[in-house]
């Protein structure tokens, strides 16, 4: 597989030169890393026109880094690695083409029955070449951790295929299979371009979500209540009350006693009578 550069990007070359030639030094070797990742080609294919996109994004970033091929390389491996994909129908309903060899078929079958960090540690290593720090590195995890998943890739490996028990036989078969892969990529102007155009989405996307939160906001204040009110009780019904009963005609005594309090209340000296001034 090829190597990675050491240094930073000539310095003297215009942004899209420096691009170019680093899409055009790693972009058909990283295919061809990502398929043994993944085992889809379309999705290698993806993982990797992703990755430069943002590179491109992000090349006053990427261009002075350390290693921009390391850079890319893992975020092309992320997305190809992410769970997410699992969820896209129609990338596993598209039959893959097998290989042609079959002892490649039987190596990237059992690649395949990796789990996706010990599959990523073992490319690393064996097959991109780094040493165990740098795959622990670029795994996110510890060296400790990186030679585990590293061992029991190769005892995985050994089990099934003997004849690969050799760690230098093994990396000499990855280096093959993965050079058997040819696969078409876009060429660095179309990268480019997809790039800009996912990066004015993205920033059109976050302005109108912006837009839409400020405004909901600025509504809801608008429409809030300004001070608490006590929710009212439910009703319960009151017990021990008696009924209230119609009045009926009053009796002879009754209609007496009214006559005589309205005439005595009308007429006669008792009657209140506000004094004059």
């Amino acid at each position: 597989m090829t190597p990675n550069p050491a240094s930073p990007l000539a310095p003297e070359l215009t942004p899209a030169q420096a691009f170019d030639a680093l899409y055009a030094f790693c972009a058909p070797a990283l295919v061809r890393q990502t398929f043994l990742l993944t085992g889809r080609r379309e999705l290698a294919r993806e993982s990797v026109e992703r990755a430069f996109q943002l590179a491109w994004q992000r090349w006053p970033e990427v261009a002075v880094d350390r290693d921009p091929a390391g850079w890319v390389r893992a975020t092309a491996y992320e997305y190809a690695l992410s769970p997410w994909h699992r969820f896209r129908p129609g990338l596993r309903r598209r039959p893959e083409p097998p290989l042609v060899d079959r002892r490649d078929r039987e190596l990237m079958n059992v690649l395949m029955e990796l789990p996706p960090s010990y599959r990523r540690a073992l490319l690393l290593y064996d097959g991109v070449g780094l040493d165990l720090p740098e795959t622990a590195a670029e795994a996110e995890a510890s060296t400790p951790a990186a030679a585990h998943r590293l061992l029991h890739a190769r005892e995985a490996i050994a089990a099934r295929l003997p004849e690969l028990a050799d760690p230098s036989e093994l990396n000499r078969r990855l280096v093959e299979l993965a050079s058997t892969e040819r696969q078409p990529a876009p060429g660095p102007p179309a990268v480019r371009s997809r790039g800009e155009r996912s990066a004015r989405f993205w920033t059109r996307a976050a302005i109108a979500f912006t837009t839409a939160l400020i405004g909901t906001t600025a509504l809801a204040l608008r429409t809030a209540p300004t001070h608490y009110e006590a929710p009212v009780p439910p009703g319960a019904a009151v017990r021990g009350v008696p009924p209230r009963v119609a009045l009926g005609a009053l009796s002879r005594g009754e209609a007496q006693l009214r006559a005589k309090l309205r005439g005595a209340t009308a007429h006669g000296p008792e009657r209140l009578v506000p004094l004059t001034q």
